[in-house]
């Protein structure tokens, strides 16, 4: 099949043979034996390696990216190496289990506030190897202790006869492993078979996920389909779908739960859901970057400025963890010069061209929202909005634009700690979501913070918090968890309910926190920081990038010491 055959009309009868074969085998699915569910992952790995290639190809094509640009890169991270990475971290749960053994972390602690903190990443070598100085942490919610975080781990498979589902997961139309993870996570975590409905913009995946997981497929555990809102309302309302996981846009989950205009919005209102299946959701938000102010060099105020516009400009800005706002103290000494070589990056950086449908309308409507805002880029623009009023209600703290929009908003504040705290109140009351944030601290003013610090991190309303790194590395690692903070109710749903990767399949997840070194390497040896990782291929200034990062996607598939050496010599030119 190719994307000129793919049918996007509602055609109820295919779709209802597609959730009768799922019907006739989830119980066969949840009551599988582990080591047979491995193999087929095994046998999926495998076909990644053949059909990778094609992915990727299709994936540029899709987004309208220069075959010949680093920015192939993104592709191979966000596509197959997150799949590959993915499979390899659950093999290792099922793994454990297969044994009568639920997998646990290497190191478990328990932070100055009393909750339980799981280090899961790095979990080997190689992961040490080539990802060297990134830490990846699950946090708990209240009542897991360390002595019983076993028992709150991989529940699914402590019971003796698990009870069949069908999920129907709608697909994230812009990364193109999300929709594929989702299933892997219903598959895996929850036991449950799935049906995927793939978003219009990147249905061209959807014939190499069929070749890729044709075992599944086969075995009539996972299909995929195709089509715009109609067929996703049809399949959301089968009677034959248990339970569903959404990607997307808030407006789509409130019609969803409340029904569709007026009504939906009283129904909103009462919180009185149409909907009753279960249901999980990950639904973006405007994303904070929290700069701590410290003393930074002009190297430092380079480096953390190339991480910004990263977090800014990967994917064309069509993330839901998109950098949307930079927090700054409006005395730091250092504040025009750091905002000064974001814009320098947003002019520089090879323009890209906008794919995700409604994208011009949204830099439009930001621009009309800021007519004063700089303009950057050749090509697609890149809006650099300074100066927001953190006590108004302005446009870009509630808007997600999911494009190339960024902002910045100056707080007032006497000492670091201050700041940061006042940072913290105002992206959690200010900002609309709970996926993302990541906070910029040089060491030295870290330790000045003490526990400060970390009570930050643990006030941050946020599903994923990224200490001097970007919050989209924690959905690169599957070891961490992904999705909106815990404890939102369903009328007020933020960045959604539930999460998924989280490999280690614990059940009662509060947030993840990635960590990552300042400075960059060889840099930071000069300041006592041994980290050995280069300029990381997701940098959208990596040389680099493209190389890198198909190089370890075939590691992830096939790992062997052969690749490192490559691997290596690639990512110190990328520098």
């Amino acid at each position: 099949m190719t994307t000129a055959d793919i049918d996007r009309t509602l055609d109820t009868q295919h779709l209802d043979g597609l959730i009768a074969t799922l019907k006739e085998n989830k119980d066969k699915w949840a009551s599988l034996p582990i080591p047979e569910k491995m193999i087929l992952l095994l046998k999926s790995r495998n076909n990644l390696k053949e059909y990778a290639q094609e992915w990727v190809d299709a994936s540029v094509k899709g987004k309208l990216i220069d075959p010949n640009s680093p920015a192939v890169g993104e592709e191979w991270m966000s596509g197959p190496w997150a799949i590959a990475a993915g499979i390899n971290a659950y093999l290792e749960t099922l793994e454990s289990l297969a044994h009568g053994k639920v997998r646990m972390p290497k190191k478990v602690s328990v932070n100055g506030r009393g909750r339980t903190v799981a280090h899961v990443y790095p979990s080997s070598l190689y992961a040490t190897l080539i990802t060297n100085g990134i830490h990846g942490e699950v946090w708990m919610q209240d009542g897991v202790t360390p002595s019983n975080l076993a028992e709150h781990t991989a529940t699914f498979y402590k019971q003796s006869n698990p009870e069949g589902k069908v999920s129907l997961v709608l697909g994230a139309g812009n990364i193109n492993s999300i929709a594929p993870l989702d299933v892997l996570y219903k598959l895996i975590a929850d036991g449950e078979v799935a049906l995927l409905k793939l978003n219009p913009v990147n249905d061209y995946l959807g014939p190499i996920l069929l070749k890729i997981f044709a075992p599944f497929v086969q075995a009539g555990f996972f299909n995929v389909s195709y089509g715009g809102g109609d067929v996703g309302a049809y399949l959301t309302n089968h009677p034959d779908v248990d339970s569903v996981h959404i990607t997307g846009s808030g407006k789509t989950y409130d019609v969803i739960m409340y029904g569709p205009g007026e009504e939906g919005a009283t129904r909103k209102a009462a919180n009185n859901p149409v909907f009753e299946k279960e249901i999980s959701s990950e639904l973006g938000g405007v994303t904070p970057i929290i700069v701590v102010p410290g003393d930074w060099s002009d190297a430092d105020i380079r480096f953390q400025a190339e991480r910004i516009v990263t977090a800014k400009l990967h994917n064309a800005g069509c993330n839901c963890v998109a950098a949307q706002i930079i927090i700054t103290d409006k005395d730091w000494d250092k504040r025009d010069q750091l905002l000064a070589e974001v814009e320098r990056l947003l002019e520089e950086i090879p323009p890209r061209k906008a794919y995700y449908p409604g994208a011009g309308d949204r830099i439009q409507r930001a621009q009309d929202s800021y007519p004063n805002a700089v303009n950057a880029s050749s090509g697609t623009p890149r809006v650099l909005i300074t100066n927001l009023d953190a006590a108004s209600a302005e446009a870009c703290f509630s808007d997600e634009y999911f494009t190339t929009v960024l902002g910045e908003v100056p707080l007032t504040a006497n000492s670091p700690a201050d700041f940061l705290n006042k940072a913290v109140t105002f992206a959690n009351e200010q900002l609309e979501g709970t996926l993302g944030a990541s906070i910029l601290i040089d060491p030295k003013t870290a330790k000045t913070l003490g526990n400060k610090l970390e009570e930050a991190i643990d006030d941050l309303r946020y599903g994923a918090i990224a200490i001097n790194l970007w919050s989209g590395v924690a959905f690169l690692l599957a070891e961490c968890a992904w999705g909106g903070v815990a404890g939102q109710p369903e009328d007020d749903v933020q960045s959604g309910i539930g999460f998924v990767h989280n490999a280690f399949l614990f059940d009662k997840v509060e947030k993840s926190v990635v960590r990552g070194s300042f400075y960059s390497f060889p840099r930071g040896y000069l300041h006592g920081d041994l980290a050995i990782l280069p300029k990381p291929p997701w940098f959208v200034t990596n040389k680099t990038s493209h190389i890198t990062a198909e190089r370890v996607t075939y590691f992830a598939i096939d790992p062997g010491p052969m690749h490192l050496p490559g691997i290596f010599a690639a990512a110190l030119r990328g520098m």
